[in-house]
């Protein structure tokens, strides 16, 4: 059943019929409202967990994230679990099939970005991994939006590990789509602060 929750014309959090609040966009679809409770904001470091967010994070650049989330889990088949020793051996065959798939995002180019980051994911564990890698550019503040309005969309650190990213070879890693990942995997706290999800990510505290 959909949550039918208070509005709040100023962009604020939003309070459900089950009493919580949470930053407006958590609402609209179950799957929304799921992700958003259990799992965005929380942090992430193992290496395919990472690969996945930051591909996913990549296939949504223009379309909407519930696009991505009714997606996902037909993405997880197709890309072996985001296990960059597989993805990075994609080839045309598998280029081909991968277009020809509709549970997916069938961009060439996101499609081909995919397989070439996980050859650079394989490529950075010479380096410390990109779990060091992308944690490395935790900023020493998060924001504190009370609105919609106050959060950012991307800030010095996102800029300056998309241009680390691409330096590295990776592809579609710009400034928003890094900073979306780092919200996503609590790099970031964007919750708002009366939601009942602000400071679950322990990295930050309310």
């Amino acid at each position: 059943m959909d949550e039918e929750p208070q509005s709040a014309a100023d962009g604020g959090a939003v309070v459900g019929e089950d009493g919580l609040a949470r930053t407006p966009w958590a609402y609209g679809d179950p799957m929304l409202l799921s992700y958003y409770d259990t799992e965005w904001g929380l942090p992430i470091h193992d290496e395919a967990g990472l690969f996945e967010r930051m591909s996913l994070e990549g296939f949504q650049a223009g379309l909407s994230w519930l696009t991505i989330l009714k997606k996902r889990e037909r993405f997880r088949e197709v890309f072996a679990g985001f296990d960059p020793e597989t993805v990075a051996g994609f080839g045309e065959t598998e280029i081909d099939t991968l277009l020809g798939d509709a549970g997916i995002i069938r961009h060439r180019g996101k499609i081909e970005a995919c397989i070439n980051n996980a050859a650079r994911v394989i490529e950075l564990r010479d380096d410390g991994g990109l779990d060091a890698f992308l944690w490395s550019f935790t900023p020493a503040q998060t924001p504190r939006p009370r609105t919609l309005a106050e959060i950012p969309t991307t800030s010095p650190e996102s800029v300056a590990l998309s241009k680390a990213l691409k330096k590295k070879g990776f592809r579609f890693v710009g400034p928003t789509t890094m900073y979306a990942l780092m919200e996503a995997i609590g790099m970031v706290d964007t919750h708002l602060l009366d939601s009942h999800r602000r400071g679950t990510s322990g990295v930050w505290s309310q």
